[in-house]
């Protein structure tokens, strides 16, 4: 019987938002004109490339789509609600925005049904014939968009030079509520919700400036101190990965962070800010970066308790090693860790028996955070009679690699 490595990668605990949503934003359905803000409809329209040409004066404005050929389109969108005909108005935007085949209108109408911090990236890719482009360019662009979200999700968590394994499935949650539109031409756009995302957003907007400050100044000295320091600002090896990831095969990249207009601007961020921009002469950098934040990142005092979920070793008597799925004590869902032959025993006893065991030890760095060393003072312990059917029957259900486990007096 086969089973999966136990250093394989943590399985994502909710689905990807594109996955989720067919690579397409959910229909914003129900916005009712009485709780649309005009202001924030006109910023938003302003955001997404929507010309205003002109109107009444104080009253409303007129308001055109992005690109050639469509003059004959546009919007009257009052200017407050003091227009007495204002909540008219805003129905007949909101009615003309749905049938719009603009792409612009659709995230105009998302950022109007979810408050939302926009996260856009672009990728310089150079095109195919007649303007094609391969089809692995999205599937790039998606890739490390996702992978620099996670970044942000994980600085949100704890600052920390790498993560490896540990703050995934909190992080990787974080990402439920994010709504991602299609990607074209080069072009990516992220909806962060402002009431689950919003540390997120910032704290994304903040590596990534301290990523381009700590380039620079590698460039001009030759030193990576900067990379310790922008820490603290949330980059990490993570986020240099996606920005490889991002920039890659490209010609350049570039990412902006723009703010909820229905929200209040994050405290130490600025209103508007240009696209942070990275080129192919930062991946060597970026590169160095990453691999001394791997290197760098120090091991973790911990106390563990989990449930024995895989045991071996070599013989009959001796040391093992066990796999344990983490309750309690570490941000990770699995640690391995190598147990003297007592210890080892008392573990498959508390396993046969449906009992956690807590144990003390260092979380290694090496091999992202997935192995305890120094592992001493194995104990069960005792829980209340649900949790303790609960983990018998996920003893049962398992049962079939336990015997493998435990074959040849393994667990005696």
């Amino acid at each position: 019987m086969r089973h999966r490595p136990t250093d394989e990668p943590l399985r994502e605990v909710r689905p990807h938002p594109v996955d989720a949503h067919g690579n397409h934003l959910p229909e914003p359905a129900g916005l009712d004109p009485a709780t649309v803000d005009p202001a924030v409809l006109s910023a938003l329209l302003h955001r997404h490339g929507w010309q205003r040409r002109g109107g009444a004066g104080g009253r409303y404005g007129r308001w055109t789509p992005p690109g050639p050929g469509n003059g004959g389109t546009s919007l009257l969108v009052p200017e407050s609600r003091a227009f007495p005909d204002s909540e008219d108005l805003l129905a007949e935007a909101l009615v003309a925005l749905a049938r719009s085949g603009t792409p612009s209108a659709r995230e105009v109408l998302v950022g109007l049904a979810v408050p939302s911090d926009e996260i856009h990236w672009w990728r310089d890719v150079p095109s195919g014939p007649a303007g094609a482009a391969p089809w692995t360019v999205e599937e790039q662009l998606r890739t490390a968009a996702r992978q620099m979200l996670l970044a942000g999700a994980l600085a949100g968590r704890e600052r920390a030079g790498y993560y490896g394994a540990r703050h995934r499935r909190s992080a990787a949650a974080m990402l439920a509520d994010v709504l991602v539109g299609p990607a074209a031409h080069g072009h990516l756009t992220a909806f962060v919700p402002v009431d689950t995302g919003r540390l997120l957003s910032v704290r994304l907007h903040q590596a990534l400036h301290a990523v381009r400050e700590a380039i620079d100044y590698q460039r001009a000295t030759g030193g990576m101190d900067a990379f310790d320091a922008a820490v603290e600002a949330g980059v990490s090896r993570e986020l240099t990965e996606a920005l490889v990831a991002l920039v890659r095969g490209t010609e350049g990249a570039r990412i902006a962070v723009e703010w909820a207009p229905a929200a209040a601007v994050p405290e130490d961020c600025a209103s508007t800010a240009e696209p942070v921009e990275f080129s192919p002469g930062d991946l060597s950098v970026l590169r160095e970066a990453g691999a001394r934040y791997l290197r760098d990142e120090p091991s973790v005092p911990v106390r563990v308790t989990g449930t024995v979920v895989r045991m071996r070793r070599s013989g009959p008597r001796g040391a093992g090693t066990v796999r344990l799925r983490v309750i309690a004590g570490a941000e990770v869902p699995h640690v391995r860790v190598t147990l003297d032959e007592e210890d080892y025993r008392i573990a498959g006893h508390a396993h046969l028996v449906g009992l956690p065991v807590r144990v003390h030890g260092r979380l290694e760095s090496r091999g992202g955070f997935r192995r305890l060393t120094g592992a001493l003072g194995v104990v069960p312990v005792q829980v209340d009679e649900a949790e303790r059917d609960r983990l018998m029957k996920s003893l049962q259900e398992n049962l079939d690699f336990f015997e493998e486990a435990c074959s040849g007096d393994d667990c005696d």
